[in-house]
Order: C-alpha cells, then sequence, then structure tokens
C-alpha cells in the first residue's frame, strides 16, 4: 500500500511517477524499498490517467455511502417498533389492575 501512497504522493505533487522518484519518497518516509516492487507498481501504472482513477473511486464511494446508510436505518426503525409496543401493553395492563384495585 505505501508503493501506491508513494505515487500519490508524486501525482498530487505534479511530478513524473517512475522509479525513482517512488523510492525517494518511500526512503524519506523511512520504509524499506523492495525494487521489484516499485518496478511492478511503476508497470502497472503505465498508461493509466491517476486523476481519471481517483475521480471514479470517488465517484463509487459516494455513491455507496447512501446504499449502506438505507438499510442500516431500516433496521433501527423495526428494532424500535417492537420496544414501542410493549410499553403500550404493560402501560394498559397497568391501568385495569387499577380498575380493580
Amino acid at each position: 500500500m505505501e508503493y501506491i501512497y508513494a505515487a500519490l504522493v508524486l501525482h498530487s505533487a505534479g511530478k513524473e511517477i517512475n522509479e525513482d522518484a517512488v523510492t525517494k519518497v518511500m526512503t524519506a518516509a523511512g520504509i524499506a524499498v523492495d525494487d521489484s516492487r516499485v518496478k511492478a507498481l511503476i508497470a502497472a501504472l503505465d498508461g493509466v490517467d491517476i486523476a481519471e482513477a481517483i475521480e471514479k473511486s470517488a465517484v463509487a464511494a459516494v455513491a455507496a455511502a447512501p446504499a449502506a446508510a438505507a438499510p442500516a436505518a431500516a433496521a433501527a426503525e423495526e428494532e424500535a417498533a417492537p420496544e414501542e409496543e410493549e410499553k403500550d401493553e404493560e402501560g394498559g395492563m397497568a391501568g385495569l389492575g387499577a380498575l380493580f384495585g
């Protein structure tokens, strides 16, 4: 994950993302660098528009958040309803006791 973060830092700074730059960022952060992983990252990023990829992932995350929140809200409402019914029944029984007591 650190390798991707290094590439994102370089992208954010407007710098070229290459093996040397990624290695320097990671070394500056005090992270041990595996040259083969750096090479694999650079190869994987070849031809990728990072800005577009970030935009797509942000849109997907925003779209997923409301969809995930809706079932949780419905479940919370369902849990609250039985408790209210139980309270009503208890209150009704106490009222009947007062009539005979």
